[in-house]
């Protein structure tokens, strides 16, 4: 017996608490690199249970008399059902309490929410919501409703509904750094590495990386002998 004190290699649980505290690190530090929100009119259905994200574009969503759509200006990093929902309640009943039916064409309640000075581009300041009821003819879609009762509507190239009631004046779907009120296109901050993981975390990573090492070659050189 030579007397020499041999270290015992960290175990497989501590290789993989390791490896998780590297993931965990990682996690948060990647994501962060390439938030981004984006400026959008989300498009929702009302019920009796309220706001429903719509599954479909307005010009593909034929609504029935009674239905209720809603409209709300977000800035979002979600195009779907976690975006933000219209602040206003999806009535039916009071919205078109004073319009009275027609032969021939149906009532929508129409709900539009501008968002707040948060979600507005610069320069420019969202409308207070406002709730109406379009009488429209039985087959009109969605879009051919919200003409009726919130123009000027503004489209891109693509049919993208860029504008409601002339808001906002300009954009549609721009790509805004997460936390910025400002667009930043393809040469904005998340291209210049604005909002990526700060150095004391990559320093930390990079100490993980070392030691889950160290534990993988221990742990092979005594399987080795």
């Amino acid at each position: 017996m030579t007397g020499r004190i041999r270290r015992a290699p960290l175990p497989a649980a501590a290789v993989v608490a390791l490896l998780g505290v590297l993931a965990a690190l990682l996690g948060p530090a990647a994501g962060s690199a390439h938030a981004a929100d984006y400026r959008y009119w989300s498009f929702w259905k009302g019920g009796a249970d309220g706001w429903a994200f719509q599954q479909v574009g307005p010009t593909g969503n034929v609504p029935a008399d009674g239905a209720v759509d809603g409209w709300r200006f977000v800035l979002s990093p979600d195009g779907g059902q976690d975006a933000p929902r219209p602040s206003l309640p999806a009535d039916f009943a009071a919205i078109c309490a004073n319009t009275a039916p027609d032969g021939g064409h149906k009532r929508v309640a129409v709900v539009l929410d501008f968002g707040t000075g948060k979600d507005a581009p610069n320069g420019e300041k969202p409308a207070e919501a406002r709730s109406v009821c379009a009488s429209v003819p039985t087959a009109a879609n969605s879009a051919e409703v919200l003409a009726a009762v919130a123009a000027p509507l503004r489209y891109d190239s693509g049919g993208l509904l860029c504008a409601i009631a002339g808001y906002p004046r300009a954009g549609c779907g721009e790509q805004v750094a997460a936390g910025s009120d400002s667009a930043t296109g393809s040469g904005g901050p998340a291209d210049k590495g604005d909002g990526g993981p700060a150095v004391g975390v990559i320093a930390g990573v990079g100490v993980v990386v070392l030691l889950g090492a160290g534990a993988l070659w221990q742990a092979r050189r005594r399987r080795t002998r």
